[in-house]
């Protein structure tokens, strides 16, 4: 997560998310994600035991902010730099109206900028996970606190990792349809020139 300031009054936060790693221990299927500062190297794990769908991916980001918000008092918009995958792409409906709901809950201008397809390789928080990997190699990862406690014991750039777990069963195959689909269309601002990678979600504005 890079945080800078690009206008006066306006602070705009980054929040990066690599590519998916399942870990296969007795029982379990663990699935990581992240917010990450690239500058800094400080950094937000959170895992879930489900399944990883659009829904685990939010309430991940959910998470962070409401621990982290009070660090970004008067934070304006947040900027997401995100792999194209199936579960948080450019057209994926459950992704993007979970992310008008955080917009919304939170009053912040979220842009959702992502990677090209097979570059990941150009997304810094590769590195993390692979050093994350290593630091946890020949361990036997067989039980929720194993995991929690390797993870929370990982150092990048001399920052100790945050980890956080997403115990709750996640559904595949849920969908926005109809009427909710249409008007969800309407809120995303989609450039014209990169309509599928580069889409921003305005907060709704309350009339008293």
């Amino acid at each position: 997560m890079s945080v800078n300031t690009p206008g006066v009054g306006v602070r705009v936060a980054s929040w990066l998310l690599g590519h998916w790693i399942m870990i296969c221990a007795p029982r379990k299927n663990w699935f990581p994600a992240a917010s990450w500062k690239p500058v800094t190297g400080r950094s937000f794990l959170f895992f879930g035991t489900s399944y990883k769908t659009s829904d685990f991916i939010v309430d991940g980001l959910l998470l962070w902010w409401e621990e982290r918000k009070q660090e970004f008092c008067g934070l304006k918009q947040l900027v997401i730099n995100v792999d194209n995958g199936p579960e948080c792409s450019g057209r994926r409906i459950q992704f993007l109206f979970r992310l008008t709901e955080f917009a919304d809950m939170t009053g912040l201008c979220v842009r959702i900028i992502y990677y090209p397809p097979y570059h990941s390789k150009y997304n810094g928080i590769e590195r993390y996970w692979a050093g994350l990997e290593k630091s946890w190699n020949g361990y036997l990862l067989d039980t929720v606190e194993t995991v929690l406690k390797r993870a929370g014991n990982f150092f990048w750039k001399g920052l100790r990792a945050v980890t956080r777990l997403l115990d709750a069963p996640y559904e595949k195959g849920i969908k926005v349809c109809g009427d909710k689909k249409i008007d969800l269309e309407q809120r995303l601002q989609r450039s014209p020139v990169l309509h599928w990678w580069d889409i921003t979600i305005s907060p709704k504005t309350v009339n008293f």
